[in-house]
């Protein structure tokens, strides 16, 4: 069974296999990453180590009994009471409810543990798997139309205080 786990400096190897193997598949409705990105991924790697430390980000990985990583959920940007959610799934992960699984533990762990009962998210209009997750994790749409490298995609809100709106 996946485990959710706080990113740590020994996860480095197996979160960079992950952006490698799933690169392509990403980048089908994600902005992609760019080349400076793996070159200089160790030094990215430690920065977000000590953006965790500081209390600025909330890293978490879902990684299976092997310590293969199969998905990213972070929370970014948190203060007062609320975070941005972002997270990847790896392609062979995906269409087995562990994206949705995964963000309605990490909500309950936002307002819980990091005192976060407020999450923003945003997903390309061309990201139909993710904004579903969104929706049946809760968020619903504020209407805000934005760009992501480009990309036409929407906002999203969700506060502790409001359910899943569909079953997994």
């Amino acid at each position: 069974m996946p485990e959710l786990q706080r990113l740590r400096p020994d996860h480095a190897p197996a979160v960079l296999a992950f952006e490698r193997e799933n690169r392509a598949f990403f980048a089908v409705s994600v902005p992609d990453r760019g080349d400076a990105y793996f070159a200089d991924f160790d030094a990215r790697h430690a920065a977000l180590l000590a953006e965790q430390d500081a209390g600025l980000c909330h890293f978490h990985l879902l990684v299976d009994p092997d310590g293969e990583v199969l998905g990213r959920f972070n929370l970014v940007d948190a203060a007062d009471g609320a975070a941005e959610l972002g997270f990847r799934m790896a392609e062979k992960a995906t269409h087995r409810g562990l994206a949705t699984a995964t963000v309605r533990h990490l909500c309950t762990l936002a307002a819980t543990d990091y005192a976060l009962p407020t999450l923003h998210a945003r997903a390309t209009v061309a990201n139909t798997p993710s904004r579903t997750v969104l929706t049946r994790t809760g968020f619903t749409p504020t209407g805000e139309t934005l760009h992501l490298d480009g990309h036409p995609a929407l906002a999203y809100v969700r506060t502790a205080a409001q359910r899943a709106v569909s079953p997994a």
